[in-house]
């Protein structure tokens, strides 16, 4: 695309203030111009109340675009909808209109969202029509004991989260018998973030309402909004259960966008095995937003982990205070899970008001958060889906003005893969969303909470899925639920909602305590508390860094001191596999391709210190902790003996362990492109002679107990998936193997062996007559 001239006015002219540097300019691999929208006719359906038209025309709007009212009219109707379109589109006021329209009517609203910031965010909107028939709240973590009871009695647009859905309202159900009966709109915000395991859950969850609501005679419409999508009402079909109509063109305005890829430059350090070492995405992003600070241009800067926010805040005011000592870091803060509700509530009202001109985020703030103004977006390593990529450069511009968007290569096979391939990206449909409900995993807990909540029925069997029966046999089998004639029921005074970790965090949270003050600094779920918290790990909460003194998991806490290492902490794990069972297979090229059932241990045994600015290895140390297990899916490939000995007749002797290894940590980097994943969603295991398949084995894994769906699109995608991974490895610039192409992050062999070319003969072998094969 050619750039406009208002392209280089205004975002074209940010992108090369930061590329005033001379150094940098060789770091942009791609810049893209996305060209600006006009907006198209706008319209009131005739039956919105007239109250509601005034107050949204004193508000600046005239009307709604074709999206909105299209949506709008599929509610009015009766029938439920999927809305897919991009960030800014006008999503909020395509539900607000109907909900409102129900409630004059004499009904009730339940709105769903996956973050409590976007629910205090959608409270002040809705409050802000200032209509004295919406009574409006919202019921989460954070709503005061006393203020529950009058929400339960008389809110009639109750604002929450399937977590409350799930733990509170619905095994409550009696005490909110008012609202289901009159309640007519249930609106599931951003939908596209219910994917894998937590999106199953979710699914359950829903159905579970639907369940409820008819218990009190009602049977809500259901509105979905999501990010674009691929086949969405497919996704709102599956999330629901429910028939689903789908509206996907965008007429709204949008100003242009630059967007840049950008490729960190190598070091002249070294790494594991010797390898190169490139600039880390977060100091490369920190420099970028001091830069941007100092020219007061208003920068989200997305992260991949709560670590990773706080360092790029942390970094970014010690540089602000080297340019100009008189430069308050008050400019600058980090926004991530884990704080207390104060300390969000209080960051998000910064932003807004302009107090922060930068603010570093996990993708806490990539959902629907109102933030007008912001003029530009570094993306620091890519974030798991074209969908969430494009949800997260959408926040710039939000208010129609052009913007700038970065995306910041990590070391890894497929930042690499992408900034090197920007036809990846650009021109191409986003992903399909991946759940997927009918994981018994998923389905027992949820049949216990639904029994404990209305015994169950036979009639209740089409609203959980086809594999409801076989899981109520299983869950009666370990007396988990009492058989009677009229149904199924729970008997036991436990919670069962406690079955059901829906965020699959896989345990109580750990409280994070400061040593030597008591202060609760925030929590962290207990798998990632082996890796964030255990003991010499450096933590960062708002800027300060903590040292772990102590980790004890049956107590649920870790003690930290405040302290200013010059070095982070990156925890290592190993991992064994084991075949339950291998439920599709086929062959591909001279080797097979199978995905089923396996059991996986893994076991965090050590931790690495690295150079905070560098990344440089400065020393491993080990740690005891236990191990945990998991039965889950996963996607296998193997090559018999006659194929290895093609691999190894290229000339110079290769390892073959090390090939597979390779390719196996390429390969799950580069699986997030094929799936709706990140590479920490799934994991892998390789080995020369596997035991229970006899041969070189390669796996790759959903990291949940019963699978997430990921493996599955692996197999069913394999040639591409494959056939991209070698593309990586050959095609970097290393001369043995880096970061950007065959190690791991998180390789619990400390990255050893590997045969970068030996892993590319092996990918060529199996490729070789696999392309007619996979579908």
């Amino acid at each position: 695309m050619t750039p406009t001239s208002s392209y280089t006015q205004r975002t074209g002219s940010l992108l090369t203030r930061l590329l005033a540097v001379s150094a940098r300019r060789q770091r942009v691999t791609h810049v893209e111009h996305v060209p600006p929208r006009q907006a198209g006719q706008v319209r009131w359906p005739d039956w919105v109340p007239e109250p509601l038209v005034t107050r949204l025309r004193d508000q600046g709007v005239p009307g709604l675009w074709e999206h909105q009212s299209a949506t709008a009219e599929h509610v009015h109707c009766g029938r439920n909808v999927i809305l897919a379109t991009g960030t800014a589109s006008g999503k909020t006021l395509a539900y607000l209109v109907p909900a409102v329209t129900e409630i004059c009517g004499g009904g009730t609203v339940l709105y769903l969202t996956p973050t409590k910031a976007l629910a205090a965010d959608q409270l002040r909107t809705v409050r802000g029509l200032r209509m004295s028939e919406v009574r409006a709240a919202t019921f989460d973590g954070d709503t005061p004991a006393e203020e529950r009871r009058w929400v339960r009695q008389n809110a009639n647009y109750v604002l929450t989260n399937p977590d409350m859905l799930h733990r509170s309202m619905l095994p409550r159900h009696q005490s909110w018998s008012s609202f289901w009966r009159r309640l007519r709109l249930v609106v599931v915000d951003e939908c596209h973030g219910y994917r894998g395991v937590f999106g199953s859950h979710v699914a359950q969850i829903l159905r579970r309402l639907r369940r409820v609501c008819a218990k009190y005679g009602s049977s809500p419409v259901f509105l979905l909004a999501s990010a674009t999508a691929s086949d969405p009402a497919v996704a709102g079909t599956r999330l629901t259960g429910l028939e689903m109509a789908e509206v996907t063109t965008d007429a709204s305005p949008r100003g242009s966008t630059t967007f840049a890829l950008w490729e960190p430059p190598l070091t002249d350090l070294q790494g594991e095995g010797g390898a190169p070492v490139r600039r880390t995405a977060t100091a490369e992003a920190a420099d970028l937003l001091t830069d941007l600070v100092i020219d007061d241009v208003r920068t989200l800067v997305f992260v991949r982990s709560r670590r990773a926010a706080e360092n790029v805040a942390l970094t970014t005011r010690r540089n602000l205070e080297e340019v100009d000592p008189s430069m308050t870091g008050d400019r600058v803060a980090a926004y991530r899970a884990g704080y207390l509700a104060e300390d969000r509530r209080a960051l998000e009202k910064a932003l807004r008001s302009g107090a922060l001109t930068g603010l570093a985020t996990t993708n806490a703030l990539e959902l629907g958060v109102d933030v007008s103004g912001l003029d530009a977006v570094l993306i620091a390593g890519w974030p798991g889906t074209r969908a969430s990529l494009w949800q997260q450069a959408g926040r710039a511009g939000r208010a129609g003005q052009d913007a700038l968007a970065v995306l910041i290569a990590r070391d890894d096979p497929l930042d690499t893969y992408i900034v090197h391939h920007p036809e990846a990206l650009f021109g191409r449909p986003v992903e399909a969303i991946v759940l997927d409900p009918d994981n018994p995993y998923v389905l027992a807990p949820h049949l216990c909470a639904a029994a404990a909540e209305i015994p169950l029925t036979t009639a209740d069997l089409d609203i959980f899925g086809p594999s409801t029966a076989e899981v109520l046999d299983e869950l009666v089998d370990r007396g988990l639920l009492r058989r009677r004639a009229n149904g199924w029921f729970w008997t036991s005074r436990e919670r069962a909602t406690d079955l059901a970790d829906i965020r699959g965090s896989g345990g109580s949270p750990v409280q994070v305590v400061e040593t030597a003050t008591g202060r609760l600094l925030g929590s962290v779920d207990e798998p990632s508390a082996h890796t964030m918290v255990h003991a010499g790990a450096v933590y960062l909460h708002q800027s300060e860094t903590f040292v772990v003194d102590m980790l004890d998991l049956d107590a649920g806490v870790a003690l930290v001191s405040a302290a200013e290492p010059d070095y982070s902490t990156f925890a290592r794990d190993v991992t064994e596999i084991r075949v339950i069972e291998s439920m599709r297979s086929r062959p591909f090229g001279p080797g097979e391709l199978h995905f089923g059932s396996v059991e996986v241990t893994r076991q965090v045994v050590s931790y690495l210190k690295r150079r905070t600015q560098s990344g440089e290895v400065l020393g491993e140390e080990p740690l005891d902790l236990p191990p945990r297990t998991l039965r889950t899916r996963a996607v296998w490939w193997t090559l018999p003996n006659s194929a290895l000995a093609v691999v190894g007749s290229g000339g110079k002797p290769i390892d073959l362990g090390g090939s597979a290894h390779a390719a196996e940590h390429a390969a799950i980097g580069l699986l997030p492109l094929f799936a709706t994943c990140d590479r920490w969603d799934i994991g892998g295991v390789s080995t020369e002679m596997h035991p229970d398949t006899g041969l070189l084995t390669v796996f790759v894994y959903d990291g949940h107990d019963g699978g997430a769906g990921f493996a599955e699109r692996g197999y069913t995608r394999a040639s591409e998936w494959l056939t991209a991974t070698r593309d990586a490895i050959a095609s970097c610039e290393c001369d043995h193997g880096c970061p950007s192409c065959i190690q791991s992050p998180k390789c619990g062999n400390g990255n050893e062996p590997l045969d970068k070319t030996g892993a590319v003969r092996l990918l060529d072998v199996l490729l070789g007559d696999a392309s007619g094969q996979a579908s």
